[in-house]
């Protein structure tokens, strides 16, 4: 997918640029740019993010390609110019404004974090959210001026879940599985080849991409050391029985979200398929149309993105209403389904995750 360009669609976006474009990645790397939110000079008050790529990096972003990952590679065409990659340090999470960071035993995987981890769920005044009151005071009232259709963590909390860390931790008991220190991202997204996975695919899946019947690449799980002694394969119930506990969980949370206000229908958007991919059915009508709640940051009066009819029509709309609580468990539900995996990258602590968001409330 990143040589198809699915990582360049936003990359002539400062803030998007640094994941969604060669240039914009290196950029940050090569600035060692923070991932805070300071005041801003015109109004103390309000807040920027720091983690943006820099204008002259957007002139010609380019997509992801070899180059974005391996800093030396065809220097000197030797087998060794694979390393150094671009980047291997440890990755201050830019959802958490550098507060917490990820940082894997073997890594190379913190390369694969440096863009795949969760996006900031930020306050009207432009700085992250106190995302501990979520757990601290579960029962107040989830200020909602800033909510909307796609308010959430975004598509990158795979290095998250994996790593076992910047979720809204509810309750305790949370532990990492041994892949957060014995594996790395490479080691199963790079396995060996079988079929169209492994390799420079980064795929997991041996079928074709889109394959209604798609299965899947165990190289890399049954290397000595690791699963060699049991091999897994599609019908190994050590791997069945995770997935299937990960998506019935999964599946509990979504019905709890959605009957939170039974009345006034789901809280979460229903995709054309009848999925749920995480995003609020807050009413927008160039993006989501057929929300079932009211948008709380819809203009007083036309514009040129809204014509008074569908003001008129937002205005019909009940006000979406959650507590602190609900919010967290809104965006752990984002984080497991949008983290793929099935719960395969770290079970004990996503199921962790799971049980203990489904007893917040």
């Amino acid at each position: 997918m990143h040589a198809m360009g699915e990582a360049y669609e936003e990359g002539t976006r400062n803030a998007c640029a640094p994941c969604h474009s060669h240039q914009g990645f290196l950029d940050v790397v090569a600035k060692n740019t923070p991932a805070t939110f300071t005041p801003t000079a015109a109004d103390p008050a309000k807040y920027q993010n720091n983690y943006v790529a820099t204008a002259s990096a957007l002139t010609l972003p380019g997509a992801i390609s070899c180059f974005t990952c391996h800093s030396s590679l065809h220097t000197t065409y030797a087998g060794t110019e694979f390393s150094p990659l671009a980047t291997t340090a440890a990755v201050k999470m830019t959802m958490w404004g550098a507060a917490k960071e990820i940082n894997f035993t073997k890594t190379d995987a913190n390369l694969c974090a440096k863009c795949h981890q969760p996006r900031p769920v930020t306050a009207a005044s432009g700085n992250v959210i106190d995302y501990s009151k979520l757990v601290s005071d579960p029962t107040a009232t989830y200020p909602l001026s800033t909510l909307g259709y796609r308010t959430g963590v975004h598509y990158g909390t795979q290095g998250s879940m994996a790593a076992g860390v910047g979720a809204i931790e509810f309750g305790t008991g949370y532990t990492n599985s041994v892949h957060a220190a014995g594996a790395s991202c490479g080691a199963c997204h790079m396995a060996p080849p079988s079929g169209f996975g492994g390799g420079h695919s980064f795929s997991v899946l041996s079928s074709a991409h889109g394959s209604t019947s798609p299965t899947t690449n165990f190289n890399g799980c049954n290397v000595t050391g690791c699963h060699s002694a049991a091999p897994l394969s599609a019908s190994s119930a050590k791997y069945k029985d995770a997935v299937a506990a990960i998506k019935t969980k999964l599946a509990s949370l979504e019905d709890k979200i959605n009957t939170i206000s039974p009345a006034n229908g789901d809280i979460l958007q229903a995709e054309t398929d009848g999925t749920y991919h995480g995003y609020f059915s807050i009413y927008d009508p160039a993006s989501n149309p057929n929300g079932n709640y009211k948008n709380p940051s819809a203009p007083a009066a036309p514009s040129s993105s809204w014509t008074q009819a569908q003001i008129d029509l937002n205005a019909t709309k009940p006000a979406m209403v959650l507590t602190n609580a609900q919010f967290g468990a809104v965006i752990n539900y984002q984080m497991v389904y949008r983290g793929g995996g099935k719960g395969i990258h770290n079970y004990p602590y996503i199921s962790t995750l799971l049980d203990n968001t489904l007893a917040a409330w």
